[in-house]
């Protein structure tokens, strides 16, 4: 066992009670896993209101709707499973959650989910063969710009989530609130943090695995990568009539509120890439 390991582990066991698995309520859970922070600022800790555990987990699985999912899941308010935390902590695998879309529904309707498992598959195993590559840049930016015209360091307002871009706060108020949020939502992060604000997607990449529940270094990296360009033929990006369409009431999409993101797809290709060919 190597001394960090070693020291890590007496600890622990310092700590006591650490084969405990039966509590009271939650707010013993909280208290144990607290001692096992030592130095955490307990008094302006955040706690997810998201809950651990198989009973949580298969209480998600049984649900599970793969036709819905297919048709909704770019919807903030889409037929999405939120299983991923529980398949990233080993709770759940990737195997029964497959099996139970195609107990339940068709291959042909489970097709769409049961993708975005194989690209959790996919990232796993281009890890798995090229580790070097998770935080470099695989391909050179498609974007018209060098890797030196991007920051090196995340802003701290973007961290904060007072960036004044009404729709990304809220995005980012719920990342540190609760430790998740949609897919679509962590695109439209990513590409605010890479195209608007030019930063290194290997910034916004570490801000993302500090925060996110199911943060997984694969499926996080490779897909800020693409976002950037860095890993795809093209850079991702959105305007604010997109992010209208896919959010619901619940997000401001005021233009007021959210002038940088307000225009044509051809408007914002222009602004956001100068240095390209326009848009075709």
């Amino acid at each position: 066992m190597s001394n960090s390991l070693g020291n890590y582990a007496n600890h622990i066991s310092t700590l006591g009670h650490v084969d405990r698995v039966d509590f009271g309520d939650r707010t013993a859970i909280l208290v144990q896993v607290k001692q096992f922070s030592p130095g955490l600022d307990t008094q302006d800790t955040v706690i997810s209101p998201v809950r651990g555990g198989k009973c949580e987990a298969q209480s998600r699985l049984e649900p599970l709707k793969p036709e819905a999912y297919g048709s909704t899941r770019n919807h903030l308010d889409g037929a999405v499973t939120g299983l991923s935390p529980f398949i990233r902590h080993g709770v759940v695998n990737s195997s029964d959650v497959r099996d139970r879309a195609l107990d339940v529904s068709t291959p042909k309707q489970a097709e769409k989910f049961i993708q975005q498992l194989a690209w959790r598959a996919y990232w796993q195993q281009f890890y798995r063969k090229w580790p070097d590559l998770i935080w470099q840049d695989i391909e050179p930016y498609k974007t018209g710009f060098e890797p030196y015209d991007y920051a090196d360091d995340l802003p701290e307002d973007i961290a904060m989530g007072e960036t004044g871009v009404a729709c990304i706060d809220q995005f980012i108020a719920e990342l540190l609130e609760t430790g998740h949020i949609h897919n679509h939502a962590r695109l439209y992060i990513a590409a605010y943090v890479c195209h608007w604000r030019r930063v290194k997607w290997q910034a916004g990449a570490r801000w993302f695995l500090a925060h996110l529940l199911d943060g997984d270094l694969a499926s996080n990296n490779l897909s800020w990568q693409w976002v950037a360009s860095t890993f795809s033929h093209k850079p991702y990006f959105f305007n604010l009539e997109n992010v209208e369409k896919f959010t619901g009431e619940t997000i401001d999409t005021r233009m007021k509120t959210n002038g940088p993101l307000a225009g044509t797809y051809d408007a914002l290709y222009a602004r956001l890439f100068p240095n390209l060919e326009p848009r075709s």
